[in-house]
């Protein structure tokens, strides 16, 4: 992947709406040769989906958690029950003090706490430990354009 590339990924995580005549006058190359970059791009996964940024709080999901997962037996094979669970946003298997960590949106802390009880139901948890967030400073995706450490 080179500076090109990662150039295309930056404008796109801006706006993927772009044409590809507006992308490649940023980068320096014409619509066909941008059009042709973002295909290559897509083909390697490095671009794994487009898709709009919805405002959490507009659709009712205004109450943003972090739950952390204890387990009373192995969850690295869970992936699909905490998945069935819409307002789980990511579920990751963690090394350290639990097992699993949980990013849920829900609309109001009724709905976090039921939830929670539909997390309890799966196979092999055994407690969680959640983090309401009160305000978020910023989110931001992945720079492709940031230096890897030498």
């Amino acid at each position: 992947m080179d500076h090109i590339d990662r150039a295309l990924l930056a404008r796109l995580q801006q706006d993927a709406t772009q044409s590809y005549a507006a992308l490649g006058q940023a980068v320096g190359l014409s619509a066909g040769a941008a059009h042709e970059r973002v295909r290559k791009l897509r083909e390697r996964g490095a671009i794994r989906r487009t898709a709009a940024e919805v405002e959490p709080a507009a659709v009712g999901a205004g109450i943003l958690a972090y739950v952390t997962v204890d387990s009373t037996a192995w969850l690295g094979d869970s992936g699909e029950s905490f998945a069935a669970l819409p307002e789980i946003l990511e579920a990751h298997v963690v090394a350290g003090s639990a097992a699993v960590l949980l990013k849920v949106r829900a609309a109001s802390t009724g709905h976090l706490q039921d939830v929670l009880r539909r997390v309890y139901a799966i196979d092999g948890v055994g407690a969680t430990r959640v983090t309401v967030v009160l305000d978020t400073f910023f989110e931001r995706p992945v720079s492709p354009t940031a230096t890897p450490p030498a």
